[in-house]
């Protein structure tokens, strides 16, 4: 485990969003979807891929996820994904998503 300082947790910025549109990504090397999540009047829409095929499309419409909205986009085959969505990842299951509580609302900032 690396140790940062606080001023650098700071610089993250992490975001309530919800997930508005979920397409299929054929092209991504590994199964993967396209999302269109809705980060509140501030920020607006973001597009992402993530690497999320454990969860159907009905299960990731409306749902509200936590995302870095700061990283500089990535191209990611044909798709420039805007954020980062947030998850717990270990060796012997799925990514398992970060899951706001009820009365969350987009663009909430996670601190």
């Amino acid at each position: 485990m690396t140790e940062i300082e606080w001023a650098d947790f700071e610089r993250v910025e992490m975001r309530v969003g919800r997930i508005v549109a979920v397409e299929d990504f054929p092209q991504a090397r590994k199964p993967a979807w396209k999302l269109r999540i809705d980060f509140g009047p501030r920020i607006g829409e973001k597009r992402s891929s993530a690497q999320i095929t454990n969860y159907s499309r009905e299960q990731l419409e409306g749902r509200l996820v936590v995302a870095v909205v700061n990283f500089p986009p990535r191209q990611i085959g044909p798709v420039r994904s805007e954020v980062l969505v947030l998850g717990a990842v270990a060796d012997d299951h799925p990514v398992l998503l970060l899951e706001p509580d009820a009365g969350s609302q987009p663009g909430d900032r996670i601190a």
